[in-house]
């Protein structure tokens, strides 16, 4: 029951998403030593993947600095003990409409060279 000493620190994601979030680093705290912050980041992450789709991020450990870009609603930031989590969806590079800024900008350009 580790989760129920996590402390948010920050997030965007729904409650249910945040309690998933708070249960699965409990459960790998429980699976891995706590100074084994890389396996704590991949169970996470990989869970997080398998539930919610791909392109998660998962960063653990006691002493980092980040400045990340995300997906709305899929971003949270916690302490356990003396471990921080971070975890979020990558957003660089994605428009609101689907698809990478790269890909719209193709089929803009199919789209307008059809069209001409």
């Amino acid at each position: 029951m580790l989760e129920s000493q996590a402390v948010i620190g920050d997030t965007d994601m729904r409650q249910a998403m945040q309690q998933y979030a708070l249960r699965l680093a409990g459960k790998a705290l429980d699976d891995f030593e706590a100074a084994d912050s890389t396996e704590i980041a991949r169970f996470i992450k990989k869970e997080f993947d398998r539930s919610y789709g791909p392109g998660w991020q998962c960063i653990v450990g006691t002493d980092f600095g980040s400045f990340v870009t995300h997906h709305s609603g899929c971003f949270i930031y916690f302490g356990i003990g003396n471990l921080a989590i971070l975890l979020f969806k990558g957003g660089a590079g994605v428009v609101p409409h689907g698809g990478t800024i790269a890909e719209q900008a193709r089929l803009t350009a199919l789209k307008a060279a059809v069209e001409a």
